[in-house]
């Protein structure tokens, strides 16, 4: 039988909250009664919970995960003169947090099977200038944080989690955000706990970290018109807050769906004969992980990725690429003299990465669909060379 299904989105935001409707009608019919718009109970709450999930005492809620990170930053008095140690190949905001305190990202390789940073070349790019870490749980698996822990403890480095992908990740089963001296959410509509608008978390076991997280994110103002650091306005405000919470009680159910579509992708494409080193490398997830599946990253070699995912497109199923230019050669950065001669894994896949669709309420004729054009698309130029 034909698949009936002919447009697949990348992901359907709309589709995966429409279960929580009435949940959501009546948390924020409660915000709305309280006319508490900030610091009401719901954001004290949701920070409680997501420390309970994070198994840390302490999360201090603020306006967004890009947000997060600089809070850590300025927490640390990160600055001129200071080197912190982050890849290149993850989103802007892992690097802009340090260059707009003035410090210098320091660029460190990642693995080509996890698209992490690589633990094994961090040692090399420490000086004596090096403050911090940040190592990136980019697409929803933890980066091999434990040694990148013993790292930092040896060189009294401090550690920063950027988890803004990976809420529910673990490592040796220990949680994302738990392992750093701060970890960093982010609640964008699109990551696997997403409000309806910006919003942001900050981790830590330290009690006095999280105090100096929470002074910087209320304009550095304690008592009331009294500034004792310059800070930011960054507040989480009670509506998101309230969605979230609505949110984080369906989020293992939401893992678990994410989990599923990951492992049939894989059991699929392999089916359909499409995997091989030379056609597309499937996501590798390390065994010490507990992988949440934020993005389904392939890898497509041959320089071949882009003609895949017009394929794709000219066929109504979304793909997206993460990231198709590293962070050291933006734009904006252009002026600014980063070593990238060791970025070779980085550049490579650049190149070569293509995310799938996979978000929670996808189908699996929806998913079928995906494999099916995949298929195609290698099944095409197989009769093209014949």
């Amino acid at each position: 039988m034909a698949n009936p299904v002919e447009n697949v989105p990348l992901l359907d935001v709309n589709r995966d909250n429409l279960p929580y409707r009435d949940e959501f009608i009546e948390a924020l019919t409660g915000v709305v009664d309280s006319g508490r718009f900030l610091f009401g109970p719901d954001v004290v709450e949701l920070e409680n919970e997501v420390a309970a999930y994070s198994e840390v005492d302490n999360a201090v809620g603020c306006a967004s995960g890009s947000d997060a990170l600089l809070l850590a930053m300025m927490a640390l008095n990160i600055g001129p003169g200071d080197e912190v140690i982050v890849p290149s190949f993850t989103f802007f905001a892992s690097v802009s947090c340090i260059t707009r305190l003035g410090a210098t990202p320091v660029f460190v390789d990642i693995r080509p099977d996890t698209f992490n940073i690589d633990a094994e070349k961090i040692e090399a790019a420490i000086t004596p200038r090096t403050k911090a870490i940040i190592p990136v749980h980019l697409f929803g698996q933890c980066a091999e944080i434990d040694r990148i822990c013993q790292i930092a403890c040896t060189h009294d480095l401090i550690v920063v989690e950027d988890a803004a992908q990976a809420i529910g990740a673990a490592y040796h089963s220990r949680p994302a955000g738990s392992w750093g001296l701060i970890g960093c959410f982010s609640f964008y509509p699109t990551k696997n706990l997403g409000g309806m608008g910006d919003g942001g978390m900050l981790t830590s076991l330290d009690p006095a970290t999280a105090d100096r997280l929470r002074l910087f994110a209320g304009h550095g103002m304690r008592p009331r018109y009294y500034h004792k650091v310059v800070g930011i306005n960054s507040r989480l405000d009670t509506f998101q807050a309230a969605v979230l919470r609505v949110k984080l009680r369906h989020l293992p159910d939401a893992v678990q769906s994410r989990q599923t579509i990951a492992a049939r992708y894989d059991r699929w494409l392999s089916e359909a004969g499409v995997v091989a080193e030379d056609r597309l490398v499937l996501p590798y997830q390390d065994p010490s992980a507990f992988h949440v599946w934020n993005q389904y990253a392939l890898r497509v070699p041959g320089g071949r990725r882009d003609e895949l995912r017009a394929h794709l497109s000219d066929r109504s199923v979304g793909s997206e690429i993460y990231y198709p230019v590293p962070v050291h050669a933006q734009e904006c950065y252009r002026d600014l003299n980063f070593d990238h001669s060791g970025l070779v894994e980085t550049k490579k896949a650049c190149a070569e990465i293509l995310n799938l669709p996979i978000f929670p309420s996808m189908t699996e004729s929806e998913q079928r669909r995906v494999v099916d054009v995949v298929a195609s698309f290698y099944s095409a130029s197989a009769r093209m060379v014949a």
